[in-house]
């Protein structure tokens, strides 16, 4: 049991963007309850560059900027930029920045990239690299080789609309493509999503906001 609780944590999101190497922290189990229909719908209709009032982010960030001190390890120019990665729908920008290769490599394995670069307006909650380094290579391995299970993790950490700091500061439930839900939470100026705290977020791409988080998230057995 606890060889597959590993390995169901093990290979997040398929969903990769605006990178940052970040140190990890234990995941909290998804709430069960569904994401009320008006922050669903309020997602879908938040502009591209995030519609969130100023005072629900961080301080010294902007209502639409990207916020977070692993920000300071995306690219300042190029494909794997803030700028690049914004014209890109979300796997193609994932795979321009190398914090998050471990992701392009579960999302590719999960045959997965059509499906996410053709989504449209979705959010994505992203484990940088540093988050799946402490899974151990076994683990990741076995569950890179079980594409059901690998497909049930990656759609776990993406939901339907464009999710705003706003909205994740409400504490919301967020219902996840997977079909369960992940919390979001505000303290102190810092934003999490089950407990893993978001060390770059707001970041755009054509298709996608992501919030880069330093665990991988675990959806229930």
């Amino acid at each position: 049991m606890k060889s597959r609780i590993l390995a169901v944590s093990a290979v997040a999101a398929g969903l990769a963007f605006g990178g940052a190497a970040c140190s990890s922290t234990g995941s909290t189990s998804a709430s069960s309850s569904p994401a009320p229909s008006s922050a669903a719908s309020s997602a879908s209709a938040a502009p591209a560059a995030g519609g969130s009032s100023a005072s629900a982010m961080p301080s010294g960030s902007t209502a639409s900027a990207d916020f977070g001190t692993g920000c300071a390890s995306v690219p300042k120019s190029g494909a794997g930029s803030f700028s690049g990665m914004s014209t890109a729908p979300v796997a193609t920008a994932a795979s321009a920045n190398p914090v998050l290769s471990t992701l392009v490599t579960a999302v590719k394995t999960a045959g997965l990239v059509d499906t996410l670069n053709s989504a449209s307006n979705i959010t994505v909650f992203a484990p940088a690299n540093s988050a799946f380094a402490k899974i151990p290579a076994a683990t990741l391995k076995t569950v890179l080789a079980n594409k059901a299970e690998l497909t049930k993790i990656l759609t776990y950490h993406v939901a339907s609309g464009r999710y705003t700091p706003a909205e994740l500061a409400a504490g919301k439930p967020i219902k996840t493509l997977e079909g369960s839900t992940v919390t979001p939470a505000m303290m102190n100026g810092s934003y999490t999503i089950n407990g893993a705290d978001v060390v770059c977020g707001n970041v755009q791409t054509a298709n996608a906001t992501v919030y880069i988080i330093d665990t991988v998230l675990m959806p229930k057995s």
